[in-house]
């Protein structure tokens, strides 16, 4: 699997996204992010291991502390990735956006146009 590839399964959990999101705070250990889960010491390291896998965060050997640190080169990565395809939809959108305005414009210039004609319509015709 190539980094892309585990940048985007890593970041396809909620959990591991809510620690990314911790760790852009700064270092933490394990204890410090399982705080927030309702989830067990195990199950944050299976976590962990994804995200170091995926190269998201490293870990650093504090005396007995392990603490974690995110990593942004493949945050950036994908960010790039997903940049050219934002162009591309705001380019579809933009011509969405002139392809509504002239059917919204043709629209309006037939309502005066059927308004016009139409002066008399709702009017009794003669009484006789």
């Amino acid at each position: 699997m190539d980094q892309l590839d585990q940048t985007f399964s890593a970041l396809a959990h909620p959990v591991r996204r809510a620690i990314l999101t911790r760790l852009a705070a700064g270092e933490a250990t394990v204890s410090e992010l399982m705080e927030p889960f309702d989830i067990s010491q195990p199950a944050i390291s299976r976590h962990l291991k994804v995200l170091e896998g995926a190269g998201l965060i490293s870990v650093n050997q504090v005396g007995p502390s392990r603490p974690r640190k995110i990593e942004v080169a493949p945050l950036s990565e994908a960010s790039e990735w997903l940049e050219r395809y934002r162009k591309i939809w705001e380019t579809n959108f933009a011509r969405l956006d002139s392809i509504l305005a002239e059917l919204q414009s043709e629209e309006n210039k037939g309502d005066t146009d059927d308004t016009s004609s139409n002066d008399d319509a709702g009017r009794n015709p003669d009484p006789d």
